[in-house]
């Protein structure tokens, strides 16, 4: 008899944690939310129990686990850590480049603003923190886009500013760089925040009016850009 597929016992698991998700689930219910046969139901819901994944009610009834919380709490509170350090670092960059620095992370189809450092006088770029902008334009969503897997980024570039060739660009380099994509007169300049495993967390950009950033970024600033990156990066390793 051959091993079971650890992935489909794992489909069968997850499928049981959206089965009570919304509402407390009866074995009987389970079977009839997920499909699965009477024993795998019972068999998985009881595994997940171990791990407090789920919980069993008074009624018998299998109700979401107090894991969960905890994972969701944990989650959030390395994100906002995140952001945090973002912030000290940004302001770093903000002060070297002379424009106004962010920090963006990914969200679908879309790039959220979790950190923020403003220039403090003159003409400014001024994206506000929570602001969420698309990720078909602007050089942090070429940063973020330039190593996510093909089938997330080709449905996207179908109504991008740019194309294939500007991501392949971004991941020889390391960095990436935009004028007039997000904004008429606004040019922005970001790099990728990876974690100690390689993996994309967010990107920090800077920006502001192509008379000053150029249509070609100065190595100063470039250099800036990636010390930032890596700066933010190393708080999360």
């Amino acid at each position: 008899m051959g091993q079971p597929n650890p992935v489909g016992v794992l489909d069968k698991a997850v499928s049981i944690l959206h089965a009570v998700a919304d509402d407390p689930a009866t074995l009987a219910e389970l079977v009839e939310r997920t499909g699965l046969p009477r024993a795998t139901a019972h068999r998985l819901a009881v595994a997940l129990e171990g791990h407090r994944l789920v919980r069993r009610r008074p009624d018998g009834s299998w109700a979401p686990g107090p894991a969960l919380a905890e994972l969701g709490r944990g989650s959030r509170d390395r994100a906002d850590q995140l952001a945090e350090a973002a912030t000290r670092h940004l302001v770093t960059l903000r002060d070297a480049s002379g424009e106004s620095a962010q920090f963006y992370v990914r969200d679908g189809a879309a790039r959220v603003c979790v950190a923020a450092a403003e220039r403090l006088t003159g003409l400014r770029d001024t994206v506000p923190v929570g602001a969420r902008l698309p990720m078909t334009a602007g050089s942090a969503a070429h940063a973020l886009l330039a190593f996510a897997p093909a089938e997330e980024v080709t449905p996207l570039l179908q109504s991008a500013s740019f194309t294939a060739r500007t991501l392949l660009d971004v991941r020889r380099r390391g960095w990436a760089h935009s004028v007039a994509e997000r904004e008429p007169g606004v040019a922005s300049l970001s790099a990728p925040v990876r974690d100690g495993a390689g993996g994309v967390l967010g990107a920090v950009s800077v920006s502001g009016p192509v008379e000053r950033l150029g249509r070609r970024p100065s190595p100063e600033v470039v250099g800036a850009v990636l010390d930032a990156a890596h700066a933010i990066g190393r708080t999360a390793r």
